[in-house]
């Protein structure tokens, strides 16, 4: 698998060779498949599923929990920062999995494989990394690279949704700045538009078949999601904080305190708090 990065300006919104970024999305990656069942729980006999690939894997999380789940599958995963991908490769080497490697590659440019290469190609959380215009030609790709009657599998989140005020107004704040940069599909800026598109991007995108599963996750002080989703959203928001404020969009100091109310009212026994993620598939006509 190529590790040459083609040329091109990354659009992802954070740093992608944070190590904050990478342990942040560690600890997601792991706590997302657990809560949706496995690697590929929504889907008939996914052990069908022979060549399989990840797009913008990160560290690899996905992509290795459906190595050792299918262990008769071959798994490749891509990224475009080389820190993840170098760690996805030690994780694998680490825990045996020769049926997985990771390489290189922006995925808003043409991919290094053959047509017709994958049984598989899933796709999870993309919302912070590419604009809006670029989903019909990376669409357009997956549809090259997958076999007739192979499945394209998009998962994307809508946020958080809790009781905390301080939470949901950060929250909003963060969808409109990614509605005003190019990302998502909201006509309003007020969510990310995600959810609501997977299926019209599939079907524009010439796939069949388009079916879904919606996914709700809890997250209070007494569920097992609860610290991942906390911690996660701490990180989110530090990466988030130059960016908020260099737009205008808020003061530091605003901010600050926006964070410390947040940080107040999570850590109530009364808090509660829930993620939707929708996920959609369809299938390239034979």
């Amino acid at each position: 698998m190529s590790t040459d990065l083609p040329e091109g300006e990354n659009t992802y919104v954070f740093d992608t060779e944070s190590a904050a970024e990478m342990a942040r999305l560690i600890d997601l990656d792991r706590m997302l498949t657990k809560e949706m069942g496995g690697p590929l729980a929504e889907q008939d006999h996914p052990e069908r599923f022979r060549s399989i690939l990840d797009l913008a894997c990160g560290p690899g999380g996905w992509a290795l929990d459906a190595a050792f789940t299918y262990p008769e599958s071959e798994v490749a995963g891509v990224d475009v920062s080389r820190l993840m991908v170098d760690y996805a490769n030690a994780r694998a080497l680490s825990q045996h999995l020769h049926n997985v490697s990771f390489g290189v590659m922006d995925i808003r440019q043409p991919l290094d494989f053959a047509d017709q290469s994958f049984d598989l190609i899933n796709a999870r959380l993309l919302v912070g990394v590419l604009h809006r215009e670029v989903w019909p030609s990376v669409l357009a790709e997956c549809k090259r690279l997958l076999k007739p009657g192979g499945v394209l599998r998009l998962t994307e989140s809508e946020g958080g949704f809790s009781s905390s005020p301080a939470s949901e107004a950060i929250d909003v704040m963060i969808a409109q700045f990614l509605h005003r940069a190019g990302y998502g599909f909201s006509s309003t800026g007020r969510t990310y538009g995600m959810v609501p598109a997977l299926a019209r991007l599939l079907r524009n995108a010439g796939f069949v078949d388009i079916q879904s599963k919606a996914h709700a996750i809890r997250f209070s002080p007494f569920d097992e999601t609860y610290a991942d989703i906390c911690a996660s959203s701490r990180v989110l928001l530090q990466q988030m904080r130059p960016i908020l404020i260099s737009t205008g969009m808020i003061t530091e100091e605003e901010l600050d305190k926006q964070r410390q109310q947040m940080e107040i009212e999570m850590l109530s026994d009364e808090f509660s708090g829930v993620m939707l993620l929708m996920t959609a598939w369809g299938i390239k006509p034979a």
